[in-house]
């Protein structure tokens, strides 16, 4: 049975979801979040599995060759609290990453935007995790999932689940130029576009 093979979706389990496609979500969520917020010199324990394990090479790659884009998180994260760092972003995924545009039509699913959920979920937990509110942590690992499992499992059931990312961002002798190709654009432009809603929102509010 495959990451993909599953009984159909069981919405509320998370981690102990029966389906697999979803179990694998949160299970990439809490390691992802864990693995960003450790203290240095922690000693990591490996990744749980091959997709949580692209995951984490794949986030690190575009940390290390495109840190100017993560520099303006913090802007957007000013003003979140322990109350609104959930909801705060949801509401950036859903602005972003929605399956469907506004007009309703339907967005084709790229591995590079579900890359970009999980390091982005990644970059709040730090500025939570630096301003003290270390008790967020966890209800940010099970915000993502649910996100995850309501968003992005849907659409990639029928992609084979999660063998397409783990083909995509495993470590290999390519990984660089395949990351750099898939998930440049789509950052340049996920920056520019939740930088200019922000400053709208402020502007109108």
């Amino acid at each position: 049975m495959g990451l993909s093979d599953s009984p159909g979706p069981v919405i509320g389990h998370g981690l102990n979801s029966p389906d697999l496609l979803v179990r694998e979500a949160y299970r990439m969520a809490y390691d992802y979040i864990d693995y960003v917020t450790a203290k240095p010199g922690t000693p990591l324990a490996p990744p749980p599995s091959p997709a949580a394990a692209a995951l984490r090479h794949a986030g690190d790659e575009l940390l290390t060759r495109f840190p100017i884009f993560f520099r303006r998180w913090p802007r957007v994260f000013h003003d979140v609290t322990e109350e609104s760092a959930c909801p705060t972003l949801t509401a950036i995924l859903d602005e972003h990453f929605a399956p469907t545009t506004p007009r309703g039509r339907r967005r084709d699913l790229a591995w590079s935007a579900v890359l970009s959920i999980f390091v982005l979920a990644g970059q709040m937990a730090l500025h939570c995790q630096k301003r003290g509110m270390h008790a967020v942590l966890p209800q940010l690992q099970e915000c993502v999932g649910g996100y995850v499992e309501r968003v992005i499992c849907p659409e990639i059931r029928d992609k084979g689940g999660w063998s397409g990312f783990i083909s995509r961002f495993g470590e290999k002798q390519n990984l660089e130029s395949q990351v750099k190709k898939a998930c440049c654009w789509t950052l340049v432009l996920l920056t520019i576009g939740i930088l200019s809603y922000f400053l709208w929102k402020r502007t109108v509010s």
